[in-house]
């Protein structure tokens, strides 16, 4: 991962050495055709990184197969899009990752996140980046290293978090989270599946009626808790455990009992809400 192939190295397409030229000509049409084609050698493929036109660099720096000779100088195009290319390639080193994650345009710095040949020092990087955005992305990872985890479990931004907490797989991270003080940080746990059963119910009990209403959208609970949640004080708890999807039947039928002036009853895939003046809306 986040390896180049060099010059010297045979063409696995054509058989023949990188070494191997082909003519360049025609106009930015055929010379994209020549970037594209997965048997044009490598030493071609150095060439057309300097080409004019920014479709044919672009088209270069997208190759996993491109040499780090044509990527190194692609990573630095005055084109943001060939830049972008180049921060997406599997093949980027890690110098040129590094440039990437700082580059001025946000677009680029945000393709590096989605970068496989990412290794601890560029999460590192982004995990300290001033950008909201990138931080965010880095926090929807699956796997990060426990310094880069620690970081963003005390992120400034409360946005952050929620992600943090929505992807993470870690359950340190989701111990540690379950305890922020912000309700959107604990709505982002809410829908992450990987939580405990001890925790969704920990979430069941949540004082904010927006985690309890996330919660009972988006994961199975023990019944105790759903016992619970019917009987919640918050009327968009109930309604929201009328429409999930998650919910068991036996519990959407309790709803059609509910005591609040809007009753929730159930007629076959859709619910219903009959307010006390009888008027009714259909959702489905």
């Amino acid at each position: 991962m986040g390896k180049q192939q060099g010059v010297g190295a045979a063409d696995r397409h054509s058989g023949s050495g990188t070494t191997d030229h082909r003519p360049i000509g025609g106009d930015a049409d055929a010379r994209l055709a020549l970037a594209q084609d997965p048997t044009t050698p490598q030493m071609t493929l150095i060439d057309l990184a300097s080409d004019p036109s920014a479709a044919v660099r672009k088209a270069v720096a997208a190759r996993p197969d491109a040499p780090a000779q044509a990527l190194r100088p692609l990573a630095r195009d005055h084109d943001r899009q060939v830049r972008e290319a180049v921060a997406r390639n599997p093949s980027c080193s890690i110098g040129n990752l590094m440039r990437l994650v700082k580059d001025a345009d946000r677009w680029v710095r945000w393709a590096v996140a989605s970068n496989p040949a990412c290794d601890e020092s560029i999460r590192r990087v982004m995990s300290e980046a001033s950008d909201k955005e990138l931080r965010g992305l880095l926090a929807e990872s699956r796997e990060l290293e426990p310094e880069v985890a620690a970081r963003l479990i005390d992120d400034a931004s409360p946005e952050v978090r929620e992600r943090l907490a929505t992807h993470t797989h870690d359950p340190d991270v989701i111990t540690a989270l379950l305890a922020d003080r912000t309700a959107r940080v604990r709505k982002g746990l809410a829908r992450n599946p990987r939580t405990t059963a001890v925790q969704r119910s920990a979430l069941a009990a949540d004082p904010v009626v927006d985690v309890r209403a996330a919660l009972v959208r988006a994961l199975e609970l023990d019944e105790a808790d759903l016992e619970r949640l019917v009987d919640d004080r918050a009327v968009q708890v109930r309604l929201a455990m009328a429409t999930s999807e998650v919910v068991p039947p036996h519990v959407r039928e309790a709803l059609t009992r509910d005591p609040d002036d809007r009753t929730i009853a159930q007629h076959g895939s859709a619910v219903v809400l009959i307010a006390s003046g009888g008027r009714r809306r259909r959702r489905r």
